[in-house]
């Protein structure tokens, strides 16, 4: 009897040592895969900034925007915070959902929502405050042509393989659009971008967005002389209504502010000129375009493909 009672006691010890085993086994698996997760995640880069090296996410997953968002969002970043001129774009709508829209001055906010990566541009107040809370990394507007700027968000976002395909795949069928677009209105013909207020007019040169980088740094199309002479070096020129038709080419690509007032399009000065009474005006949402992005460019390059090629004459 006495060996029985051994035996089951023995074999009670054993079964209590194996799952002890097991337990401490399972622990120390689950312990190593969340130090290893732990380790994956704050591995670090280091992007070249515009002031000197910074230490940022090798995959940032809360990033705080407020310049270059839409470049972000070209390439999956996950944004928590987010400028409000892009968050009123139509065209992030959906890949801004559930976005705070943040600024410069609203550091408390900017420090809830713990980014592990700040874009700003330089320009933005508070960069020093912003740097303390997390790698921040500011950019001037219009040092970097248009594609470029995406290759060095690509850098940033440790993504810059991702970015340099896009940008030779997304030229090589720009030039061929500008190509066919040439060859069907003429090699000479020329196009001016405007928008309008109430008051004024403005005459764009070939890097202020509203798709004038794709129309003729890439694309290649012509503007009139009296545009290169007054937008080009500036980027875009101020004029009256008046004035319009002594800007306009032979194809105009109008921005409208759907939400402001458009009573010009109805005067005899609008409705004479020759590219309107033709129709040849290709009508664009200001809020829509004023990015240069991947987006925005992709979104353009289909309407004005659209638009040259099957619409007009």
């Amino acid at each position: 009897m006495k060996k029985i009672l051994f035996t089951i006691l023995l074999f009670a010890v054993f079964i209590l040592g194996a799952c002890g085993a097991e337990t401490s086994s399972g622990n120390s698996t689950k312990a190593e895969a969340e130090e290893s997760k732990a380790e994956e995640t704050s591995e670090t880069i280091t992007y070249q900034s515009e002031s000197g090296p910074v230490e940022v996410p090798a995959d940032p997953v809360r990033i705080i925007a407020l310049s270059s968002a839409p470049n972000v969002l070209a390439l999956d970043g996950r944004i928590v915070g987010v400028d409000e001129w892009t968050n009123k774009n139509p065209l992030f709508t959906d890949k801004l959902d559930g976005v705070e829209v943040v600024s410069d001055e609203s550091i408390e906010k900017i420090l809830e929502l713990e980014p592990d990566l700040i874009i700003v541009g330089s320009h933005n107040k508070n960069i020093d405050k912003m740097s303390e809370i997390a790698p921040t990394v500011a950019f001037t507007w219009g040092k970097l042509d248009y594609l470029s700027q995406q290759v060095e968000i690509g850098k940033l976002l440790n993504k810059e393989q991702e970015a340099k395909d896009w940008v030779k795949d997304f030229t090589a069928r720009a030039e061929e659009t500008g190509a066919a677009i040439k060859e069907k209105i003429g090699k000479d013909a020329t196009v001016s971008v405007f928008e309008y207020d109430a008051k004024s007019a403005y005459v764009f040169g070939n890097n202020w967005a509203r798709g004038t980088e794709l129309l003729y740094q890439t694309m290649k199309l012509e503007m009139p002389e009296k545009v290169k002479e007054n937008a080009l070096e500036p980027g875009y020129y101020t004029l009256s209504h008046e004035l319009l038709p002594e800007f306009s080419g032979d194809y105009i690509v109008l921005s409208k502010n759907q939400d402001g007032d458009g009573s010009f399009l109805e005067t005899e000065t609008w409705k004479t000129i020759p590219a309107v009474k033709n129709n040849r005006v290709i009508e664009l949402d200001t809020k829509a375009i004023t990015y240069s992005d991947p987006i925005t460019l992709e979104y353009l390059l289909d309407i004005f493909k659209t638009e040259f090629l099957e619409k007009m004459n």
